[in-house]
Parts: structure tokens; C-alpha cells; sequence
């Protein structure tokens, strides 16, 4: 008989915001917005539950944050803290399994199919560890369960804040073809906007169509869709993530008009990225360069050499010349980023991964 495997998706609420108000009580049931500075071109990393009812949300300039509400509380990120919170949430997991995938600092997949406390429901399961949670750190988590990992993060949105989910295999395909497609997990607002154009509206509608079509219109991606229409998903709960590529961005101060200094700038990010990448004992295929010119307007560019990469020398060349393809120089520049993707390891590669964007603080 195959056994159904019991997912767990657990989503702190409002995590960094959710620290500040613990914190300082006189931050609670205030609107609190943890991010850079709304006078420059800070961005919102987190919003209270407050907050978000003024339309607040993350990555929003802080300027616009401040306008939706201008009593809104500014907190400069503590990441030394959140980190130290999220071991202590992570401690709780493993009391009940050693299968845990985080996904950030606050969020992470448990598989308990097999647990330690021999507890053969996972929704007592996750009822417990939100309580743990509660009681350890004064937070509260929303909580997904299913039988996929798709299915369990989609169910951890369901109640927020402080919410509790099961989506059980006999409610799957109900569940899934009622669901707006906007709500499918991986599918952002350039997919559901073109789904839209398809005729593509909720689960049901993503079900009608076959492999052979959705390849045809979504690349590889399309396979991906075919299976989670159907409530299939096989991917496990790795205890280690691959990235599928590392990233080093800058937003400036000052927009920049002078390549000479842009390019002194490749170098520090590259270095950056080489360093992570060394980490992570990876070499890359593809280097990527990301520019925002001073009115939003955003680009990429991207080289393939045919060969491994691994140095921040030669990343840094590579974006080098991406540079000379784009308009900086002749037109202001307020973002800058490189990112190494396509990653060939010792052990072997193709193994699921995340995309890791790590701002320069």
C-alpha cells in the first residue's frame, strides 16, 4: 500500500515586524514597517498586520508606505536577532522530526510521515509546534498541512494570522479547481496574467488542458503545472537547499551616471557572489546583470561562456561586458546586481533549488 506522506508548511506571521512589536510594547497593535529609510529609496522588508490594512506591503518603497500612512513606525532591520529567533523556531521542529527544509528564516517544510514523537496525525502535530512556538518566542506561526508540499503551502496561507490548515487528499481536487489561479503557489502575476489571456482561471480550468499544450505555451514549467492541477507533487523535504543562483544587488543613494564607478562596483559584487558560490563549493555556467535606471526602468543581461565559473575576477569581467550593452553612461543608474546561475557541483547537479537574492546592507 503506498503511504501518504504528512507535510507540514510552517509561515511566521508577520515575522520581523512580529519581533519589533515583542520587543517594544509600545509598538503593538501599531502599524510597524521594518525596511530602510522612506526619506531615500529604502524598501519595506516587513509589515505588521497593522500595516497591511493601509495596502501596506513588502517590497514597497518606504516612501510609498509612508504615504498610504504616515503614521506608520519605521524599524531598521535586526537581523542578528531574527536569526537568533529562527534558531530557536527551528530547535521546536526538530523535537519532531529531523526532515525540515527551511525556506527563510521564517518559513519551513516539516515532513512527519515519520516523526519522533510517533504522533500518526499531523495536524495534532502542527497544532503542538504552534503552541511551542508561542510559548518559546511570543509568536505566533500559521500552519499548513497536506499530503505535498504544494498543497500545505497553499494551506498555511488560508487562515492568517495564527491559522491552522489541512487540506486533506480527499479534498484535493475540489479544493485545487475551485482555486484563482493567482493563488497557485509558483505562478506569479506575469504567468497569471497570461494564463488570464489563455483562458485560464482557477484549478479546473489548468486541469482541462494537456501536458503536450502547457509545455507548448510554458516551456518546461508547463510539466510542473499539468502535475499540480492534479494535486501531484513528489518533490521531498530536502534538509539541504541547492540555490539555483546566488545574487548581489545594490540600490544607491545617488543615481550614477559614471561607468568607471559602476564598474568598481561589479567588482565588490562579484567578489560577493564568488565568495557565496566557494561556499557552496559550486562553479556557475551563466553570469546575469541587473540594472534599474533612475525612472524604474529595469534590465537584464546574461552570458553563457561554455565554460565553468567560479572566480570573481572572471564574474566580474563577464558583467563587465553586459555593462557596455546597456545605456549606463548615458542614462542614470540607481540599481546595480549580479547573479551566477546554472551550477555544476562535485556530487552532481539538478537537484531543486531557490533563488537566493542577498541585499548589500
Amino acid at each position: 500500500m503506498e503511504i501518504v506522506r504528512k507535510i507540514i508548511h510552517i509561515d511566521m506571521d508577520a515575522f520581523y515586524a512580529s519581533v519589533e512589536q515583542r520587543d517594544n510594547p509600545a509598538h503593538r497593535d501599531k502599524p510597524v514597517v521594518v525596511g530602510g529609510n522612506p526619506q531615500g529609496r529604502g524598501v519595506v522588508a516587513a509589515a505588521s498586520y497593522e500595516a497591511r490594512k493601509f495596502g501596506i506591503h513588502s517590497a514597497m518603497p518606504a516612501a510609498h508606505a509612508l504615504r498610504l500612512c504616515p503614521d506608520v513606525i519605521f524599524i531598521r532591520p535586526r537581523f542578528d536577532v531574527y536569526k537568533e529567533v529562527s534558531l530557536q523556531i527551528r530547535s521546536v521542529f526538530h523535537e519532531y522530526t529531523d526532515l525540515v527544509e527551511p525556506l527563510s528564516l521564517d518559513e519551513a517544510y516539516l515532513d512527519v510521515t515519520d516523526n519522533k514523537t510517533g504522533n500518526p496525525s499531523a495536524t495534532l502535530i502542527a497544532r503542538e509546534i504552534k503552541q511551542k512556538i508561542r510559548e518559546l518566542t511570543g509568536l505566533t506561526a500559521s500552519a499548513g498541512v497536506s499530503f505535498n508540499k504544494f498543497l500545505a503551502k497553499i494551506a498555511s496561507d488560508l487562515r492568517k494570522p495564527d491559522g491552522l490548515a489541512l487540506i486533506s487528499p480527499e479534498k484535493a481536487a475540489d479544493f485545487i479547481a475551485r482555486l484563482p489561479i493567482g493563488k497557485f503557489h509558483g505562478i506569479g502575476k506575469a504567468t497569471e496574467a497570461k494564463m488570464h489571456g489563455l483562458g485560464v482561471r482557477n484549478g479546473a480550468d489548468l486541469r482541462s488542458w494537456s501536458r503536450w499544450d502547457l509545455n507548448k505555451h510554458f516551456g518546461k514549467t508547463g510539466s510542473f503545472y499539468y502535475d499540480i492541477a492534479r494535486a501531484i507533487d513528489e518533490r521531498p523535504v530536502r534538509t539541504e537547499r541547492i540555490p539555483k543562483s546566488i545574487g548581489k544587488e545594490k540600490t544607491f543613494e545617488q543615481d550614477v551616471d559614471s561607468v568607471e564607478w559602476l564598474n568598481d562596483y561589479l567588482v565588490n559584487l562579484s567578489e560577493k557572489v564568488a565568495e557565496r558560490l566557494n561556499r557552496e563549493g559550486a562553479e556557475a555556467r551563466t553570469v546575469t546583470l541587473k540594472l534599474r535606471y533612475d525612472n524604474f526602468d529595469s534590465l537584464t543581461r546574461s552570458f553563457t561562456p561554455g565554460h565553468l565559473i567560479s572566480g570573481a575576477p572572471e564574474i566580474a569581467e563577464l558583467a563587465f561586458r553586459l555593462l557596455k550593452e546597456t545605456e549606463a553612461g548615458s542614462r542614470k543608474v540607481r540599481l546595480i546586481g549580479v547573479t551566477v546561475s546554472g551550477f555544476e557541483r562535485g556530487h552532481g547537479s539538478g537537484q531543486e533549488g531557490q533563488q537566493m537574492s542577498l541585499p548589500l546592507e
